[in-house]
């Protein structure tokens, strides 16, 4: 029976799968819908969650929703537990997740192929990310579907952190769909931080971004696969009726809702 591999062989193994999967990835827009100013022709916005029982790090529930698009109305969902038994390494969350995620858009497509998202809100990184692969990256690439990676909190990378400036940035954003990119110390952009104005910025992969004039907390957007940047953001946006995108919230909601309502006593 063969030895479970060590920390130290986990990460040189799955440094390398990221490596070859990043190799695959596709950091600009390639669907129809995605070039029209109003998104004509996107019908399906799916989101992804995985929410823990409190206390415990191992047993979870995985979520997918499929909203229509523009109305956000709930079409479909898909709600397991799970039990995650790899590891949690910083920086190689998608290892962790990701498969469950993907059963989720795999049982879809096999069961209900007409429900399929035309794209995936993930609650999580893409390109922002210590190796420019986070899970919206992981899972665009395993499932073939466009993702946006939306994070609420901010992930220091490669120089982006919580200064001064970073702060004075945010509070300059006045109005839902307001961003301003986020500059790694190498001068690229890896994504946006965002409000909600429709503010375009091409040819970077992270945006902050307010995304409801109700929330002065900005969510950080970054490109998954299949995407760029700028569609990320005004999907983003139009999909926020509070500061996380609807199908991201959605599948938050629910997978918690299914928790308290199994698992009272662990308190959710």
């Amino acid at each position: 029976m063969n030895a479970a591999p060590t920390g130290e062989e986990l990460v040189t193994r799955w440094e390398s799968e990221q490596s070859r999967l990043r190799q695959l990835l596709v950091l600009e827009d390639t669907e129809a819908w995605q070039k029209s100013p109003d998104f004509s022709g996107l019908q399906r916005v799916g989101g992804v969650d995985l929410s823990f029982i409190k206390g415990d790090e191992v047993n979870a529930c995985a979520q997918l929703v499929v909203l229509s698009y523009p109305h956000l109305e709930l079409l479909y969902e898909d709600c397991r537990m799970v039990t995650l038994t790899a590891p949690y390494i910083a920086g190689f969350l998608a290892f962790r997740e990701t498969p469950f995620l993907l059963e989720a858009l795999q049982r879809l497509e096999k069961n209900r192929p007409d429900l399929l998202p035309q794209v995936v809100f993930v609650d999580g990184n893409g390109l922002f990310h210590y190796r420019e692969f986070g899970l919206a990256c992981h899972l665009g690439v395993l499932s073939g579907l466009p993702c946006v990676g939306v994070a609420k909190n901010l992930l220091h990378v490669d120089g982006v952190q919580k200064s001064g400036e970073h702060q004075s940035q945010i509070a300059a954003l006045q109005r839902g769909g307001d961003s301003f990119p986020l500059t790694a110390a190498s001068g690229k952009v890896l994504g946006k931080v965002r409000q909600r104005t429709q503010n375009a910025n091409k040819h970077f992969h992270q945006t902050a971004l307010r995304s409801s004039d109700k929330s002065w907390k900005p969510v950080y957007v970054s490109v998954g696969h299949k995407i760029s940047l700028d569609t990320a953001v005004r999907l983003t946006h139009s999909c926020c009726r509070y500061r996380v995108p609807e199908p991201i919230r959605q599948a938050d909601c629910r997978s918690r809702e299914y928790l308290r309502t199994h698992f009272p006593a662990a308190d959710a």
